[in-house]
């Protein structure tokens, strides 16, 4: 039986304590070595027009997963310690690291689910040739490193750039987002143009 935990107060809120085991993932590169080989084997190209690209073109909304949970509840409930979640699937309470800029979150409010790959970016990398089921398939994707739970402060900052523009701050991992990055668009057949190519070698020498 799951536990519930009534709220103090006349509006007492039912919260449930779901266990939930990581999605499985793509075998992704486990060294430098592997990472460069699979980055060796992407096309360069110049980006495409951003021309027609919406995000509704990839995410009208989150997909919903087992239930009344969608992609975002799904990762918030992977990526965090101590999540609780209401009978509607929303976490209530929970502590999230961010591991872009080493922040701790306490509060759901401060947490975004970042793509990886931007969406916007994937578009001028080759999914504006895509039809709307895989693109929706890509922006919520629990199986590859695409989806992760981060600080909405450094998720702003990011935007829709590429690792050519923008670097998590935090240097450590550094080397797991040019992995994730590079898993991410081997999977997708997705191009790299020069400058993200020579970003993501850079990076990759801080394994």
């Amino acid at each position: 039986m799951i536990p519930r935990i009534r709220a103090a107060g006349a509006a007492a809120l039912s919260v449930l304590v779901i266990p939930l085991a990581p999605a499985p993932a793509e075998a992704a590169p486990k060294s430098e070595a592997q990472a460069r080989r699979m980055l060796a084997q992407l096309k360069v190209a110049k980006a495409l027009s951003i021309r027609g690209y919406s995000h509704k073109r990839f995410q009208p909304r989150w997909a919903n997963h087992r239930g009344r949970c969608d992609t975002r509840e799904v990762v918030l409930a992977r990526d965090g310690k101590g999540v609780r979640r209401n009978s509607s699937c929303h976490p209530v309470k929970g502590r999230w690291y961010s591991p872009y800029d080493g922040k701790w979150l306490r509060s759901e409010r401060h947490v975004d689910v970042d793509h990886m790959v931007p969406l916007a970016y994937a578009w001028r990398s080759g999914a504006k040739r895509w039809s709307q089921a895989k693109r929706r398939a890509f922006a919520n994707d629990l199986w590859r490193p695409e989806l992760k739970a981060v600080s909405h402060s450094v998720n702003i900052a990011k935007g829709g750039q590429g690792p050519q523009s923008w670097r998590p701050p935090r240097r450590a991992y550094w080397c797991r987002y040019a992995i994730s990055w590079i898993s991410v668009k081997h999977h997708y057949k997705l191009f790299v143009t020069r400058g993200e190519r020579t970003a993501l070698l850079n990076m990759l020498r801080t394994c």
